[in-house]
C-alpha cells in the first residue's frame, strides 16, 4: 500500500500523499491538466473515480434516472460525473438544507427521504442509484425506489452491518452491488473525463497544524465537500 503500509523492505512506513518527494514506476503514474489550481484535483484520485467507476460500469448516461444517496465527500461528485455523463440527477438525502448545493452542483431534482409522502411517491423511480453514506442506513428503503431491473451500488461505508431483505432484491429482479476505487487505466480516463468536463472537486484548503481540526469536522459533516492539505509549507 501507498499510504499505511510500508515499502519493499517491510520496514519503512510509506505515507502516500504526506510525502515530500516520491518515486515510482512511469506506467503507474497519472497525468493531470495542471494549467489551474490542483487543490481541487487532489480528490478526485479518490471520490472522483470511486464514483466514476460505478457509473460507467452500470453504463450511466442520456435516458438513464440517477440518484445519488448522500452528497458528502463522495456525493457531490457523483452528482457533478453523473450529470455530465448525460443523465437526470437526483440527490437523495436527509438533510433539507443540502438542496440548494444539490441543484448547484448539477442535481435535476432533490428528494428528502425523511419526507415519507415523497419518497412512497418516488418508489421505482430509478434505473441506478449510487449509494455513498457512510451512517448506518437502511438498505431496503433505498432498494425501494429502484425500478425493475435497476441497480444500487454501494460506495459508502456503514459502520454497523446492513441488514438485509431478500425480498428487496427479487421483488423486481433488482441488484446490488459494491465498488471499490478504480485502476490506473480507469483512473486516467476518469481525469480525462473530468478536464474535459471542466469538472473539479469544492475543496477547502488546509494547512497541516489544522487536521485535527479537519477531522473532527469531517466526523460533524462540517466540510463543503472535500478537505485538501496544502503540503508545499510542511
Amino acid at each position: 500500500m501507498t499510504y499505511n503500509g510500508t515499502e519493499m523492505d517491510r520496514k519503512t512506513p510509506t505515507y502516500g500523499g504526506y510525502s515530500k518527494h516520491y518515486v515510482i514506476d512511469e506506467d503507474y503514474a497519472l497525468k493531470v491538466n495542471a494549467t489551474g489550481d490542483l487543490s481541487g484535483l487532489a480528490p478526485l484520485l479518490c471520490a472522483g473515480i470511486t464514483t466514476y467507476s460505478p457509473l460507467k460500469r452500470w453504463g450511466v448516461g442520456p435516458g438513464k434516472r440517477v440518484a445519488i444517496a448522500g452528497l458528502g465527500g463522495l456525493g457531490h461528485m457523483g452528482v457533478k460525473i453523473a450529470r455530465a455523463m448525460g443523465a437526470e440527477v437526483t440527490v437523495l438525502s436527509t438533510s433539507p438544507s443540502k438542496e440548494a448545493d444539490a441543484i448547484k452542483l448539477g442535481a435535476h431534482k432533490f428528494l428528502n427521504i425523511r419526507d415519507a409522502e415523497s419518497t412512497a411517491a418516488a418508489a421505482g423511480s430509478f434505473d441506478f442509484i449510487l449509494d455513498c453514506i457512510s451512517a448506518n442506513h437502511d438498505y431496503n428503503a433505498y432498494l425501494a425506489l429502484l425500478s425493475t431491473f435497476g441497480a444500487m451500488v454501494v460506495v459508502g461505508l456503514p459502520s454497523e452491518p446492513v441488514p438485509l431483505n431478500a425480498f428487496s432484491l427479487i421483488w423486481g429482479d433488482k441488484t446490488l452491488a459494491g465498488s471499490a476505487i478504480g485502476g490506473i487505466a480507469e483512473t486516467q480516463e476518469m481525469l480525462d473525463f473530468c478536464a474535459e468536463h471542466n469538472i473539479t472537486s469544492d475543496v477547502e484548503v488546509i494547512s497541516p497544524d489544522r487536521i485535527e481540526e479537519a477531522y473532527d469536522r469531517t466526523i460533524k459533516s462540517d466540510v463543503r465537500y472535500r478537505f485538501v492539505i496544502d503540503m508545499q509549507n510542511a
